[in-house]
């Protein structure tokens, strides 16, 4: 697929009209190599003859790198330079707020423009050494019940840039540059965070494409899964396009209880969303779908529910990630119990799946799975009053043991 760029306000001397509105600059962060390479003929910024190696040069400073101004790229001409700076942008986002958990997990309030703000957990000790948990919306519109998201309108997709810039910030933070040092903190990145990614595919495989390249950051593409809740239609695109590792939002196993936790699946049920995985490009024991299932104490975590699972994913190279429920600020739900968890998963083992039981990380920072929402201010002043004892009769601490 294509993609055209808008380079207008980056051409020199393209001054807009008395009555248009200046653009921001465009970010290089965000584009994919072939981009880059015209985004810089476009610009009039460096020759036919010498983008393909000027592209490369550039590219390798940003993602390899690491730079945030162009007058780092010591091998570029100074007056390529002051050209790349008069055009275009390599800023970071502005970094409002880092929390850091008591277990070692970091949680970043990224802004990104006036009124886009977008949170990015890093979890330490998972996949091979670290994750960084994207987003890939800011808000979400599935509004699945168990979500702290989906209580956050949608405002817009991110740009390519935007995605990208999340996992700047994180090796900013942890010290990664270059990317091509050894003993790497973040070895895995999972489209996990706010919004469903399937809902902004273009941008989603733009950034996959930069995050994987091997003169860059350098992820492999078998080091990045992208979570969805089951936009059917996009499955194949996804697989086909970015070979990411797959992740199903599960949480039921029919279509009634499903349609209530996850309202997606009233467009794409069960038996739809189970037809596009089986389909999935490049599933095999290799390659195994993640099926996601947090843990709802009363609603979803029998041994009657165990059993359904089993028969629901029957013949599909997978793994099931049990989820303790992490608590938010006016939750309906609660956690499993241990037992309950535990006796769940004996059941999922003895039928050949693997089902880990995800520790929940990040929980006092609010980062745990599902708790991510960019009004932070409003969730700390909330969660600030309940610590002094200014609880709401009926409501439940969000930092409360399960």
């Amino acid at each position: 697929m294509s993609t055209t760029l808008d380079l207008s306000r980056a051409r020199t001397g393209s001054a807009p009209g008395m009555n248009a509105t200046p653009r921001a600059p465009v970010n290089l962060s965000g584009l994919t190599r072939s981009q880059l390479q015209t985004a810089l003929m476009a610009a009039d910024v460096v020759p036919a003859d010498k983008a393909r190696m000027r592209a490369s040069q550039v590219w390798r400073w940003i993602h390899q790198a690491g730079a945030t101004e162009f007058s780092a790229m010591t091998n570029v001409a100074r007056e390529t330079q002051t050209r790349l700076a008069a055009a275009f942008t390599i800023a970071r986002p502005e970094v409002v707020e880092r929390q850091v958990s008591k277990d070692g997990t970091r949680k970043w309030l990224i802004r990104t423009a006036p009124g886009i703000e977008i949170e990015t957990v890093y979890i330490p000790d998972v996949g091979r050494s670290g994750a960084l948990c994207v987003s890939s919306q800011v808000g979400c519109t599935l509004n699945c019940t168990f979500c702290h998201t989906g209580t956050q309108a949608l405002v817009r997709n991110l740009t390519a840039a935007e995605i990208v810039a999340q996992v700047q910030v994180a090796k900013d933070d942890l010290a990664e540059w270059p990317s091509d040092k050894e003993d790497r903190l973040l070895s895995n990145v999972v489209f996990m965070g706010m919004g469903e990614p399937l809902y902004n595919l273009d941008a989603v495989a733009d950034a996959l494409d930069i995050l994987s390249d091997n003169e860059g950051i350098g992820i492999s593409r078998r080091r990045i899964t992208v979570s969805t809740s089951g936009v059917v239609p996009q499955l194949e695109t996804l697989g086909t396009r970015t070979q990411a590792m797959l992740a199903i939002s599960l949480h039921a196993t029919n279509d009634t209880l499903r349609d209530e936790l996850v309202p997606l699946n009233r467009k794409y049920p069960l038996a739809e969303l189970m037809a596009g995985i089986r389909a999935y490009p490049g599933l095999s024991n290799a390659r195994r779908v993640t099926f996601e299932y947090v843990m709802l104490k009363g609603v979803n975590d029998s041994p009657a529910e165990a059993r359904a699972l089993v028969n629901l994913i029957k013949g599909i190279p997978a793994k099931v990630n049990l989820i303790p429920f992490n608590p938010w600020p006016g939750s309906p739900y609660s956690c499993s119990g241990w037992g309950a968890i535990e006796t769940f998963a004996a059941i999922l083992n003895k039928a050949g799946y693997a089902s880990p039981i995800r520790t929940p990380r990040g929980r006092d920072i609010l980062a745990a799975c599902g708790q991510l929402k960019s009004e932070s201010e409003k969730v700390r002043a909330s969660v600030r009053r309940r610590s002094a004892g200014d609880q709401a009769p009926g409501e439940e601490s969000p930092l409360a043991p399960n």
